[in-house]
This record gives C-alpha cells, sequence and structure tokens, in this order.
C-alpha cells in the first residue's frame, strides 16, 4: 500500500510590529484560541501557543502538503484583523514582517512544549532579542542583526 508518511514539527515565533508590547492578558487566550482555530482549519495541528505583550511562539505539527510561509502569512493576517476588529488595541495591530521557523524531533516534543508554555516565566531572564538570536545561534542560521526585527528601545 502506498502512501505517504511524515513526522514535522515547527516552532514558528513572530512579533508584534516594532516589537511593541500590544498583547494584553485581558485577550491573549482569545487571540490563542483564534489562532488555534486558523490552523486546524488549514488541517494542521496545534501543539502549544504562548507569549509575551510583544511576540509569540506556536508548535504545530505539519502535514507535508502544508507550505509554511502561506500558513503563517493567514496566521497573522487573519489575528490583526480579529485584534483590530475587536478593538484590543488604542492603535492599529500589525505584527511585524517575517518569522523564525525551527524544526524539531518527535523526542523533542515535550521540552519545546515546556519551553513555550512557561514564556512568562522565560522573559523574565531573557529578552525576545536575546532569546530570537539564541534560536539562530543554535540551529546554525547564518544571519546580520540589521536585518532581523525591528527592535524599538
Amino acid at each position: 500500500m502506498a502512501g505517504t508518511f511524515s513526522q514535522m514539527y515547527i516552532q514558528v515565533v513572530f512579533a508584534v510590529k516594532h516589537r511593541q508590547a500590544l498583547i494584553q492578558s485581558l485577550w491573549e487566550e482569545r487571540l490563542y484560541r483564534y489562532t488555534t482555530g486558523i490552523i486546524r482549519n488549514k488541517d494542521q495541528k496545534l501543539l502549544a501557543i504562548n507569549g509575551i505583550p510583544d511576540h509569540i511562539h506556536i508548535l504545530i505539527s505539519m502535514k507535508p502538503i502544508c507550505c509554511l510561509s502561506d500558513l503563517v502569512r493567514e496566521v497573522k493576517k487573519s489575528t490583526n484583523e480579529f485584534i483590530n476588529e475587536n478593538g484590543f488595541t488604542k492603535s492599529k495591530f500589525n505584527w511585524q514582517g517575517g518569522f523564525g521557523a525551527f524544526s524539531y524531533s518527535h523526542s523533542h516534543l515535550d521540552n519545546v512544549i515546556r519551553y513555550i508554555m512557561n514564556q512568562k516565566e522565560h522573559h523574565r531572564k531573557q529578552t525576545f532579542k536575546e532569546e530570537y538570536i539564541t534560536f539562530l545561534k543554535k540551529f546554525e542560521i547564518p544571519h546580520e542583526e540589521q536585518h532581523l526585527f525591528d527592535w524599538l528601545y
């Protein structure tokens, strides 16, 4: 019997435009549920989602038919609209262009899920910029700092 068998786990990280701390605890769960729905509607499985006011992490179990860039584009576009239509922020909300994507084996899932679910605690010790650069170095992704997110200080 012929078939396609796969196991792909991708952690996606993206930031609020200009890294503004706009995601508020009052509505972040609604944002996460809405995001989960988008990913499910695209026939993918969300394993974990969490973040802090300036960025979020999503862990997805992906099917090979899915194009990651298209999925992230849809998540960002739809959640922009969701946040703006619900008036969650005083000014217009936008995600920053681009995203980070990091792949994991099945044996690492528990650790990655725990890491994502502990974002608020983790970021008491490390900034998003430090975290993101650590990911790029750990995964040996060539980069130049000036081409990363627009950092506001």
